[in-house]
């Protein structure tokens, strides 16, 4: 019977959960909001449907325990290397600044300087599971400003991995100096170990694992929660086992693999981490806290941004760039949590302030997604405002490879589509220029020797300073409908006798483009079978002529992939 009770409980918990969600998503929040909001109403101040509390926190630990792994996953070194400058010193200047800003706040509204240095980090971590999905979500994840938000993200994700190790190794009985000696030897020679294994028998053990994708995911569990377990016998967090399991994964040629099969499972699991979260809110301590929550999330929903703004200013980046970028860490993370969790744990902070810093999360989570959704016109509202965030003379990220305005054809968006129009552009000898958000397509284009510039085709600066008033033909490939609708008409305003071709690949929103002022809407999906029959008719049941057609496609696609370019479902996978 008891099994039945806590299955009972466990089943009404997660259908609540889905309602909630549901609710949460159609008014375009993260979903993390409505698993803290299904806390809150099985709580005691609720609902009341939380008794099977120990099913709840294994099942929570499951969840951090398989999210730090994926984090580890993405640690890769070639991956850290081409960060670049400007994140890391933005990433953790963002840290630094945020920790004392924050940390001088809270003592002023009256903390302790230990519980004021746990709030203070708290404050200063961004969430890897929002940005992520929102850049994903938005398609900007090869752009500028989302390989920086990247970058920040990797930068802080390291210094978490240290904060962690530090907090789980504290006593509060224990001495520090002795108990911290112990702890580093010991770690290093774990490390130290693991690193060998996963050089040695991880890389040959994965390429045969891998050949079966049941196998594959069952291994991955059981390395996660393997390591998770052994660091905790050493006196280590399970969080800090699980996260090193990822990074010894990190290289492995399988890690996408991994972490697409992992990624439901870390959804469930983490789910009930949430919910436990708001179901232990204690709201007699939000009562009396709501002064320093209202300044302390205002301070992580403009005070964040405008660190990294200033910071990006300073090193030569352009406004937009910087406004885009600081957009991304105007929130907590899911790391702020575990760290007050683990400081309730080891006996350094009360109850209550996981309480006050959850409250902070909602209210950060809730605004930096419509901030972050609604950037650009953000942006465009803001821009006559941020001109002191800009250093003058050329920007860093301006990418500008060509001379002149004669361009008879301008080309936003190079990868697939672009890539074979090019070869039209010279085969009919029109100057063209291409125009693309992705700073390393650029740079490739830059070496080739085509006349290329970065930017991003929702940027009005861009496109008044853009030879738009001669060009004849102006072609988007990029597959967002408002983007092109945005296109569509700055290019009539400025130019209305331009041919202007998109890209759809939906028939409705390709008859409302048509609608907005489209000269032709390139429809892949639809016409690709078109083409195929076409090869049918034309070749019939030939099938050397169908050899001869596939071998120069194979070649295609073979350039293609030289040139960098990815498979659409493949990108939006592992974005």
């Amino acid at each position: 019977m008891v099994v039945d009770s806590i299955f009972v409980q466990l089943s009404l918990v997660l259908v609540i959960a889905l309602v909630v969600s549901m609710i949460v998503r159609a008014l375009k929040q993260p979903l993390i909001i409505g698993y803290i909001l299904a806390g809150i109403l099985v709580s005691p101040y609720v609902f009341d449907m939380a008794q099977s509390i120990d099913s709840m926190q294994t099942f929570a630990h499951m969840g951090v325990a398989i999210l730090l792994f994926m984090v580890g996953l993405n640690l890769n070194p070639k991956v850290i290397k081409e960060v670049g400058k400007v994140s890391l010193v933005t990433g953790l200047g963002q840290l630094i600044f945020t920790f004392i800003v924050g940390f001088m706040i809270s003592v002023i509204l009256g903390f302790s300087y230990l519980t004021s240095a746990y709030i203070s980090i708290a404050l200063a971590f961004s969430s890897t599971i929002i940005i992520m999905k929102l850049l994903s979500d938005k398609g900007d994840t090869s752009t500028l400003y989302g390989k920086i938000s990247v970058g920040f993200l990797i930068v802080q994700d390291l210094v978490a991995i240290l904060l962690l190790m530090v907090v789980s190794s504290f006593e509060s009985t224990a001495d520090f100096y002795t108990l911290a000696f112990s702890k580093v030897v010991t770690g290093v020679l774990l490390i130290a170990g693991l690193f060998l294994v996963s050089v040695f028998i991880l890389k040959p053990a994965t390429k045969r694992i891998a050949k079966s994708q049941e196998l594959l995911l069952l291994f991955s569990v059981a390395w996660a929660f393997a390591l998770a377990s052994l660091f905790d016998y050493f006196g280590f967090s399970i969080e800090i086992g699980a996260l090193i399991a990822g990074i010894t994964l990190s290289v492995s040629p399988y890690r996408y693999e991994v972490g697409s099969r992992m990624r439901p499972l870390r959804d469930f699991f983490l789910l009930m981490f949430f919910i436990l979260l708001g179901s232990q809110l204690q709201f007699e301590s939000i009562g009396n806290s709501i002064f320093p929550i209202i300044i302390l999330s205002l301070f992580v929903l403009i005070g964040n941004p405008l660190i990294v703004m200033t910071l990006m200013g300073a090193l030569g980046y352009t406004k937009r760039n910087g406004f885009l970028a600081g957009l991304t860490v105007s929130q907590i993370s899911e790391f702020s949590f575990i760290l007050i969790a683990l400081g309730i744990s080891v006996g350094q902070l009360e109850p209550e302030i996981l309480s006050i810093v959850t409250v902070i999360g909602l209210i950060t989570m809730a605004g930096s997604s419509y901030a972050i959704m609604n950037s650009r016109w953000l942006y465009e509202t803001l821009s006559p405002y941020l001109g002191i965030f800009e250093r003058k003379g050329r920007k860093v990220d301006e990418g500008k490879y060509h001379k002149g305005d004669d361009h008879e054809i301008l080309l936003f968006g190079y990868n697939r589509i672009g890539f074979s129009l090019e070869k039209a552009f010279r085969a009919i000898n029109k100057k063209f220029l291409v125009v693309d958000n992705n700073p390393e397509t650029i740079l490739n284009l830059a070496r080739a020797k085509v006349e290329c510039r970065y930017g991003d085709a929702e940027d009005t600066e861009l496109l008044e300073d853009l030879p738009i008033k001669n060009a004849r033909m102006v072609i988007s490939t990029i597959p967002e409908v408002r983007t092109n609708k945005f296109l569509i008409k700055k290019v009539k305003e400025i130019n209305d006798k331009a041919i202007i071709i998109v890209v759809s690949h939906q028939i409705e929103d390709s008859l409302q483009l048509y609608e907005e002022g489209a000269t032709y809407v390139i429809t892949p999906h639809f016409f690709g079978g078109i083409h195929t029959a076409q090869l049918i008719e034309r070749y019939g049941l030939k099938k050397k002529d169908f050899e001869r057609e596939g071998a120069r496609n194979a070649h295609e696609l073979l350039k293609r992939l030289m040139e960098g370019h990815q498979d659409v479902l493949h990108e939006r996978d592992h974005a």
